[in-house]
Order: structure tokens, then C-alpha cells, then sequence
């Protein structure tokens, strides 16, 4: 089998598909109950969900590992090693030998890997569950309270101290046992509130809530500024089309949040956004007036908003955008909202 990158062919994809499907059914009752990720009937909400629990039962210490390029760093030979403890057919083990030498880029070149399962490939997460399930049983073994998606790790203790001894004994367990590094700069031991874990982070007050890390809000806003932006040159239907599937799929994600007033917020500050660019697309106070009228708001309130010397931002607020371009206008063109009601 001949690989040109670490990138899978189609039929590489479609041979690894099958190779997975047939390994995971066999595999996967076995993994540990607090692995989440890239399983069947398992999700980073239940992760985050577990993770929640932990903090309310009193563990409001996270010791937050971050395991250093991990897919770049697997050993192939201990990783065929405890592939052929589940494994006898010598022709699949061969099979799954050559995707992991299927050869990495460097510098434009192809290399072949020693290390590293083939990022993009439909095996590598299996595989990269197969390879933490040695440090899913050690967690285990010690009694700590965990849950882990892919190499995103967080153990729940009880006190600071706690959380730089196992800290530090982990980070021994991760370079000597498993022959991995864990990145010193993004991991690290603190209050639950101050790290994320899977785009989240919690607030802890009498009820532990969950909340949208800033970064991932920040990352959204960043998104729709840039989507938003584009809406002068375009149609506010082609705007939208672009916004839906977005919000859409952020939505079912991020919905899962317990801060309504976030996604109540985050909604209207898009609808201002597209109110304030329609406003721009209209450039002159004749067309504005005439487009407003158009849209059903009074000869008056429009004549006195297109005569205005505001800005677009200040005039998304306005009365007259309110009524022209309603919520319901919104709804009616396809603009989905990120919580119901809003």
C-alpha cells in the first residue's frame, strides 16, 4: 500500500472505515467509563456534565492536562504491540502497520512516520483511545474522580495541594510509562472556573453552572463579525444564508449552557449587526427613507431616522430599524436564534 502523505486517500479512508467499525464493536465495551470521546452513544456534553457533578459533590480543584501533539507522538511499535494483544489476525495487524506508516509532510517532503497515528484518518481516534485507555486505568487504579475527551483530560480534587501531587505524578506516569509529553504551558492546576474543559467552564456559587469559556465566545463573536462584515458587498439573504448554518450548529452545542441571558444577548447583538449593514447598503437618506417606508414604518419616523447624522450602530438601535427590520423580518428570512423565545 502506497501513501503520498498523511493525508488518506478516499479507498485508504473507506479500507480504515471498515477497519475501525469491525475493531470498535469489539473494543469499546472494554475502554473506561470516563473516556468520552469519539465513541459510540458518547459526547463532550456528558463529559462536561460529569466534570460538573464532580465540582458539585466538592472536588473544586482541576488538575487540566494537556497532552503535547499527541497524535504526532504515539510510538508505533508499543502502540502495534498492544494492538496485537486484541488483535491475532497477522494480515489486519499488517493492514494497520502500513496506515500508520503512511508517511508524514515535513518541510514539502514525505517522510515516513515512526510516530504519530494519521491525523484526518477514520482509525486515528480509536487508536488514540486504545493508546489512553493505559492512562484511563491508571486514573482508575488511583481513585480519582475524571473525564477525559480524546487527549483532553481533567481530574477533580479536593484541595490545591492535592492537585500538584497528582500533577506531578501524572506528568511522570504520561513521559515514562506512555512515552508522551504533557504541555507545561497549557496545562495546569486551579479552580474549575478559571480553565475550560470542551469549550466550557463553570460558575461556582451555591449551584455549579455551566458556562461558555470566554475564548469560545470570543471565537464566535469573531465569526459573525466576519460574516457580518461581508454583508455591505451582499444581499442580507446571501448574509444570511452564510450566518444560519453557524448559528445553527453553535447552537446545538453551546445550547447546552446554563446561562440563557448569554445566548439571549449574543442573538440580538447579531440581529444590531445585520440592522446596522443593511443600513450601510442603503448609503443615501433618499434610498434610506424610501426603504424604510417600504418595510411598513410610519412616512415620519422614516423621513426623521434617514435624515439622521448617527451612525449605523447607533441607528440599529432605533426605533425605525426595530420595526422595518423585526425580529419577525429576521425569523421570516431564515435567521435561526440561539435559545427559543428570543
Amino acid at each position: 500500500m502506497h501513501y503520498e502523505t498523511s493525508v488518506p486517500t478516499v479507498l485508504d479512508r473507506f479500507i480504515q472505515q471498515a477497519v475501525m467499525q469491525v475493531l470498535q464493536r469489539r473494543w469499546d465495551r472494554t475502554f473506561s467509563p470516563h473516556s468520552y470521546g469519539f465513541r459510540p452513544g458518547r459526547s463532550a456534553h456528558q463529559a462536561v456534565a460529569q466534570a460538573q457533578q464532580y465540582i458539585a459533590e466538592g472536588y473544586r480543584w482541576v488538575v487540566d492536562l494537556d497532552l503535547e501533539k499527541f497524535f504526532d507522538r504515539v510510538n508505533h511499535d508499543k502502540l502495534m504491540g498492544r494492538i496485537a494483544n486484541r488483535v491475532e489476525d497477522k494480515r489486519l495487524l499488517k493492514l494497520i502497520r502500513a496506515f500508520l506508516n503512511a508517511g508524514v509532510m515535513e518541510n514539502g517532503l514525505v517522510s515516513p512516520s515512526v510516530e504519530g497515528t494519521p491525523q484526518g484518518g477514520p482509525l486515528s481516534p480509536l487508536l488514540s483511545n486504545l493508546v489512553l485507555d493505559e492512562f484511563d486505568r491508571e486514573l482508575e487504579r488511583r481513585g480519582l474522580r475524571f473525564a477525559r475527551y480524546a487527549d483532553d483530560c481533567n481530574i477533580y480534587v479536593r484541595s490545591e495541594r492535592a492537585g500538584q501531587r497528582v500533577m506531578k505524578s501524572l506528568t511522570r506516569f504520561i513521559t515514562k510509562k506512555l512515552k508522551l509529553k504533557v504541555n507545561a504551558t497549557k496545562s495546569a492546576v486551579a479552580r474549575p472556573q478559571e480553565r475550560k474543559f470542551l469549550g466550557f467552564s463553570f460558575k461556582v456559587g451555591p449551584e455549579v453552572k455551566r458556562v461558555i469559556a470566554p475564548k469560545a465566545l470570543d471565537r464566535f463573536k469573531h465569526r459573525i463579525r466576519e460574516i457580518t462584515r461581508r454583508a455591505k458587498s451582499v444581499s442580507m439573504q446571501t448574509t444570511i444564508e452564510e450566518l444560519a448554518p453557524y448559528m445553527r450548529g453553535w447552537r446545538n452545542y453551546f445550547g447546552f449552557c446554563e446561562t440563557p441571558e448569554v445566548l439571549v444577548s449574543l442573538t440580538r447583538w447579531i440581529r444590531l449587526r445585520l440592522r446596522a449593514a443593511r443600513w450601510r447598503q442603503w448609503k443615501t437618506p433618499r434610498r434610506r427613507r424610501a426603504a424604510l417606508i417600504a418595510l411598513g414604518v410610519r412616512p415620519r419616523l422614516a423621513s426623521n431616522t434617514a435624515a439622521s447624522g448617527r451612525g449605523p450602530w447607533y441607528l440599529a438601535r432605533s426605533k425605525a430599524l426595530s420595526v422595518g427590520l423585526s425580529n419577525a423580518y429576521f425569523k421570516s428570512r431564515g435567521l435561526p436564534t440561539l435559545i427559543d423565545g428570543c
